[in-house]
């Protein structure tokens, strides 16, 4: 009897010791991105397309239906997705800076300098252990530092870490719903019947615009796929249950008037996560959530302390913030060679927005989107006086500066409610929380691009990040650099020349043994980074 106590005792303790073990293991975290596209998936509401992958992962688990990006277009939105700060604050707001073909007055490219403290927020989970891949759209307004991913490309994946027990950050970006894949797969099979299609009132009905909203419409088919083919690699590996999935898309439709636009069109997207094991299952959360709050929400699941700096708040993990948001906020300035200035806030019903450039259209001559046959012939129609004042107000002057929309009564945002006196209390609420959100983080959007370039790189000058030194204490390698802000990657190389596959994040003093080196070299954002030193 007193044996069998015993081992019941120690049975016990073994189970306790386990499932200590098992809460103590981290969870991998699998983010998989599509590109422009609004809620086009059935398990929102949409009876055309046929996204079985998608709509499981939305049955086994949460079902966000307010989340906004913060911008209309895709580098703004991934600049302040990947450091957890609004685009306006870090002055990546303007679409494309790396690009010269995409700005005007034969303006270079440029990597944007970012204040000293930004990090990209991969590069917290790559110090807390993480094997961060990235496969492969970056579009973050400056080059992506050696110290963001263990993996950045075609083929960067979770599978190629050498430790199997390690967890991993892994995204997948998904192209085949991007705007320029209209015309690309113009020639694939159509899977959506182009006279089933809705077509919104700001569009002309026509057979073009039909045959493009169905190509589009095909195209998220084929996106579903491909998730589909991921969700399996994970399957195989036996990780489903251990891993944490995301997906959502950076933006809005890549339509005319949706893509590109700060209104709620433009900003709102799909947000699902599938938790190990189907936590909460089938439920949907109604709160208003911004992409601004990923980072910090990410990093809570990890259990990693938030960045001071980050400027929006975690809704998961056990950092969640008790309070919930009520504004969204959003902003659209330079896209390619064409430059304005908006900004929006929304709640949970009402939208403002505030015009710097009264005087210009809601349209923006991108030359880009005029590839897409829709795009084209709305401009025909436009030139030969054919649309109807709905459709013409895209392309007439705003007029005026202050917006406010009801949502719920106006989803297409036409009705301008900023002059009715019954709405003056909505518009001086806004109008104030957009004036103390930019005056709280700043928005860089109201100095010139090519004064912004002279300060950054003066005499357009890239600086260089300085080369990382090294001192000896007690028998440990301490790394430093002299440039203010800056992540030092490194390796371990010995004798023989061969080291290890992936640059690491320094973080900690390093012991070596006596045949080893280090190859260290030292990378601040928006700066050239330095050349490779060895100790």
């Amino acid at each position: 009897m007193k044996n069998k106590i015993l081992f019941i005792i120690l049975l016990f303790e073994v189970s306790c010791s386990w499932t200590f073990a098992q809460k103590q293991q981290k969870l991998n975290i699998l983010m998989i991105v599509c590109e422009d596209m609004s809620p086009h998936l059935g398990c929102y509401g949409d009876l055309l397309v046929k996204t079985p992958n998608i709509d499981e992962l939305a049955k086994e688990g949460v079902r966000y239906t307010r989340m906004f990006t913060t911008a209309g277009v895709c580098a703004p939105s991934r600049a302040a997705l990947i450091t957890g700060m609004y685009q306006t604050s870090t002055g990546t707001h303007n679409m494309r800076t790396q690009l010269d073909a995409s700005k005007p007055d034969g303006m270079k490219g440029y990597s944007r300098v970012v204040p000293p403290y930004v990090k990209c927020y991969s590069e917290y989970l790559r110090t807390a252990g993480y094997f961060c891949t990235n496969n492969a759209k970056t579009d973050y307004q400056f080059e992506p530092p050696i110290t963001a991913w263990d993996e950045n490309g075609k083929n960067a994946h979770w599978r190629n870490r050498t430790n199997k027990t390690k967890p991993f950050f892994s995204i997948f970006n998904l192209e085949v719903t991007h705007e320029s894949q209209v015309w690309a797969r113009e020639k694939e099979p159509l899977e959506i019947d182009p006279k089933k299609v809705i077509v919104p009132s700001y569009y002309q009905d026509s057979p073009i615009v039909r045959k493009d909203i169905a190509r589009f419409l095909s195209n998220v088919n084929e996106m579903d796929r491909q998730v589909g083919k991921i969700l399996d690699q994970l399957k195989e590996d036996n990780l489903l249950e251990k891993t944490i999935i995301l997906f959502y898309s950076d933006h809005g439709d890549g339509l005319p008037y949706v893509k590109r636009e700060v209104t709620n069109r433009g900003l709102h997207v799909p947000f699902i996560i599938r938790y190990p094991n189907k936590k909460s299952a089938g439920t949907t959360d109604n709160a208003l959530h911004s992409f601004i709050d990923i980072p910090p929400s990410i990093l809570s699941i990890a259990n990693i302390i938030l960045p001071k700096h980050f400027e929006g708040q975690a809704f998961l993990g056990k950092k969640a913030s008790k309070e919930p948001r009520k504004y969204i906020f959003g902003a659209r300035d330079r896209l390619d060679q064409v430059y304005d200035r908006v900004r929006s806030v929304r709640d949970n019903r009402f939208q403002y927005l505030r015009n710097f450039y009264p005087e210009k259209p809601y349209y923006m001559n991108v030359l880009y989107r005029l590839q897409q046959p829709m795009m084209a012939e709305m401009i025909r129609l436009r030139d030969e006086g054919k649309l109807t004042p709905l459709q013409m107000r895209w392309f007439q002057p705003k007029g005026m500066k202050d917006e406010l929309y009801d949502l719920d009564k106006d989803p297409f945002q036409f009705d301008n409610l900023a002059q009715k006196p019954e709405y003056q209390a909505k518009l001086k609420e806004l109008s104030a929380t957009m004036d103390n959100w930019m005056a709280k983080y700043g928005d860089m959007g109201a100095m010139d691009e090519k004064e912004m370039i002279e300060q950054q790189w003066p005499k357009g000058i890239q600086p260089t990040t300085a080369a990382p030194v090294s001192i000896i204490k007690n028998g440990k390698y301490m790394l430093s650099c002299p440039t203010e802000g800056a992540s030092i990657a490194y390796k371990i190389w010995n004798k023989n020349e061969t080291e290890s596959t992936h640059w690491q994040v320094y973080s900690k003093p390093l012991t070596l043994k006596k045949e080893e080196k280090i190859k260290a070299l030292s990378i601040r954002i928006g700066y050239k980074p330095s050349n490779e030193t060895i100790f």
